[in-house]
């Protein structure tokens, strides 16, 4: 058991496959875990351990921690959580049943977890809870409001836990991504098809002005970074003596972060009105 052990949730693609690739190849046993059996097969397939992890199936989470710790002999180092949706759409038009869901993706299924986690670190003595969250943790932006709403709920309730256990061993990091090449607009198409009655709503013209195309085309302003941006952070926040307690990836985080430092509040949404 001398090997270091982390958990990775949303690891079909993205962000959570290079950093379940990376971190195996550093030497850590990686647990990668997804929210389709399908992809868990395919992760197995690759030599990886992959138990089936959906936050939004309480069971699921249960089960899967539970096939962790039974091969582990009830250890985890790290536990990196990762993997969350939006649903575009002005939040007007968002229903309540859209932002109930989209909370137990992003951020309750994270909390059960990690509640179930805590108590394994806090035996061991050690351990370290990786949130992923985003530069709308920071900053808001129209047109995604509930996924704002989901990540500056994370924010808070990381800060707040850190502050709590702190002197017991675990440490918790946030990591803030900007634009990261994934498959995050291929998934939040669905779920803007699902939750969004766009052609009822008093913004129609907007959609077909410019969501719409924003949506289904994507935007060209700006680069995209790779996942392995964010898993170089997770690597800091895993393996260094005293990890941060975050990290801003990609320049439109950190310019982010620092124009919500800097500007007062009407300046700043006339800078996020513009982007």
């Amino acid at each position: 058991m001398g090997d270091r052990i982390i958990l990775i949730t949303g690891c079909s693609s993205g962000i959570g496959l290079d950093a379940a690739r990376t971190l195996r190849a550093r030497g850590w046993r990686v647990f990668a875990s997804c929210r389709k059996e399908i992809d868990c097969e395919r992760l197995r397939g690759e030599g990886f351990d992959a138990p089936r992890i959906d936050y939004e199936d309480e069971g699921s989470i249960a089960s899967g921690l539970a096939e962790v710790l039974e091969a582990t002999d009830w250890r985890l180092d790290v536990l990196f959580n990762n993997g969350a949706y939006a649903i575009p759409g002005p939040v007007e038009d968002m229903p309540a049943d859209a932002m109930r869901a989209i909370f137990q993706a992003n951020l309750i299924g994270w909390h059960e977890l990690t509640r179930r986690v805590i108590p394994v670190m806090r035996a061991q003595g050690s351990g370290r809870i990786v949130q992923c969250s985003s530069v709308l943790g920071l900053v808001a932006m129209k047109w995604r409001g509930a996924y704002v709403a989901t990540k500056f709920a994370l924010e808070g309730l990381s800060d707040a836990m850190r502050l709590e256990l702190a002197g017991t061993g675990i440490d918790v990091s946030i990591i803030d991504p900007g634009p990261i090449d994934t498959a995050f607009r291929k998934n939040a198409i669905l779920q803007f098809e699902k939750w969004i009655d766009w052609e009822n709503s008093a913004r129609v013209e907007e959609y077909r002005d410019s969501l719409l195309d924003t949506l289904y085309k994507g935007s060209s302003r700006g680069p995209q970074w790779p996942a392995s941006a964010v898993t170089k952070a997770l690597v800091h926040a895993a393996e260094a003596r005293r990890p941060k307690l975050r990290y801003h990836v990609t320049t439109p985080t950190r310019v982010m972060a620092i124009l919500r430092r800097i500007l007062p509040a009407r300046a700043l949404d006339w800078v996020l009105k513009k982007g």
